[in-house]
């Protein structure tokens, strides 16, 4: 089974919290309120060259994936 790049997620213990989970690597879990990621990876130095330019990028695919998820949910 492959799983989607973005998953969207829910906690009824934080009613305001945005969870988006990115299951590729580098694995995390962004909360779109606060931006705050939380990895789900052990980095080296080089990856955490790599990540850090990448970063960026992936926490507006994330943001990008929710609002089309909230759009599609609308329609």
């Amino acid at each position: 089974m492959e799983l989607p790049k973005f998953i969207l997620g829910d906690n009824t213990d934080y009613p305001e919290a945005i969870y988006i989970i990115h299951t590729e690597f580098p694995r995390f879990i962004i909360n779109l309120e606060d931006d705050d990621v939380e990895w789900l990876e052990e980095f080296d130095e080089h990856d955490e060259k790599e990540i850090t330019s990448e970063t960026e990028n992936l926490i507006q695919q994330a943001t990008d994936f929710y609002d089309r998820e909230i759009e599609r949910y609308n329609a």
